[in-house]
């Protein structure tokens, strides 16, 4: 059953990226992809010792993932986490991060 809903889900995020205008970034599945990076990055926005990606510019977020992806930022914990995304997967998530807004 677990399985179904799986390929379900994954055949709903197909249409839904069909449907949007060419270019933009799937909010709800960066939500999705965020719950790795909320354990150490609080959607809060709150700095624990971890930078605040909360409210980031799309462009600035993309560009920090590949830049970890590539190796020339430092962290291995981000360079293996930006090695398994998608350039679709990083835009997602800049348009999920971007849209939280930012801490007041």
């Amino acid at each position: 059953m677990a399985g179904g809903a799986a390929r379900a889900g994954m055949v709903l995020r197909a249409v839904a990226a069909l449907a949007a205008p060419a270019g933009a970034a799937d909010a709800a599945y960066g939500e999705y992809l965020a719950a790795e990076c909320s354990t150490c990055h609080l959607r809060s926005g709150d700095f624990k010792g971890i930078p605040s990606i909360v409210g980031l510019p799309e462009a600035d977020f993309i560009a920090a993932l590949r830049a970890y992806r590539d190796r020339s930022r430092e962290n291995v914990v981000m360079q293996t986490i930006a090695k398994s995304l998608s350039d679709a997967d990083m835009a997602a998530l800049a348009a999920y991060y971007h849209r939280l807004g930012t801490k007041r």
